[in-house]
């Protein structure tokens, strides 16, 4: 075990280290920001002092490694608008979105796991059919779409909840619904094919067999074995939860992370792009090692080859 940790621990600094790479150099695409953050009659003189005053003037490559050797000590800029840490904008916002996440993480998991259930253990009923229509509706809704047609529906035409903004708990049921549509349909279809095959296996029909009631062969046999692969889904939809936060907090005017990074790509705030995109990436990794940890747990097997 303490290999497996150290060899993903090792894994995720490579792939923190891609992504620190990658933002940076890709957020510099669009040029220097300068002429942004100043007058449109500041001379050029004041425009050349504020970019040697914010290093823009140097090489890329030695921007870089200045922000790697500041960034590793905790410090990520300041944000060039808002003249605070970049960090600490970011983790100011994260409450909303984690709160916003979590109340659509489990929207989808109760609305997947009866739903697969169901339709695996009556395979080509009406409920199995009814279940793969869902779904993939569920993967065909376009986010922005889907938040308009129920900003409309249930703000514009009963007024029963609120379009925008944070608060009570009426503020996340239309976003949270957003963001759980598309995970819903992805582990829906995917738990119920795992269930489907482990239900025809050999060690099902022996269990049958032995006249083994079916609710425990369902729940105690084929959801165990069948969360196996569906885990992994499970964690990256996790991930896409709060990366799709972008653009539903964007539309419902919700004050978290992903709207604070669109505002920050607007604004061509270098340092809030890069600590979004960064925490983002350690969230996204710190899950698939839990992920993976999760495994053994689930099936003793992987744990004996440890």
């Amino acid at each position: 075990m303490a290999n497996f940790l150290i060899s993903r621990l090792l894994y995720a600094a490579v792939v923190l280290l891609g992504v620190s790479v990658a933002v940076f150099f890709l957020i510099r695409i669009g040029g220097d920001p300068s002429a942004l953050f100043l007058p449109p009659e500041a001379p050029v003189e004041e425009i050349q002092r504020f970019r040697h005053l914010m290093g823009f003037d140097r090489p890329l490559i030695v921007q870089y490694f200045e922000f790697l050797g500041r960034a590793v000590q905790g410090d990520f800029g300041m944000s060039l608008r808002y003249e605070q840490p970049a960090m600490s904008l970011v983790l100011e916002r994260v409450p909303a979105t984690l709160e916003l996440g979590g109340m659509a993480f489990v929207m989808s998991l109760a609305a997947a796991i009866p739903l697969a259930i169901l339709a695996a253990a009556n395979r080509g009923s009406a409920i199995d059919r009814a279940s793969l229509l869902i779904s993939l509706i569920g993967q065909s809704f376009p986010a922005f779409w889907l938040a308009i047609m129920l900003i409309l529906l249930f703000s514009e035409t009963f007024h029963v909840l609120p379009p925008s903004g944070r608060g009570g708990w009426q503020h996340l049921v239309m976003p949270a619904i957003v963001l759980a549509t598309y995970s819903t349909a992805i582990i829906t279809r995917l738990l119920r094919s795992s269930m489907i095959e482990v239900l025809q296996s050999d060690y099902v029909r022996t269990a049958r067999g032995k006249g083994v009631r079916e609710s425990r062969i369902i729940l105690s046999h084929a959801l165990r074995n069948a969360a196996i692969p569906t885990l992994t889904v499970i964690g990256l939809q996790v991930g896409a939860l709060l990366g799709g936060a972008v653009i539903t907090e964007e539309v419902f005017a919700y004050p978290g992370i992903g709207r604070l990074a669109i505002q920050a790509i607007a604004n061509r705030d270098f340092t809030v792009v890069q600590a979004f995109v960064l925490f983002m990436a350690v969230v996204i990794v710190a899950i698939n090692l839990l992920v993976d940890l999760s495994y053994g747990f689930l099936d003793p097997r992987l744990r004996r080859n440890k």
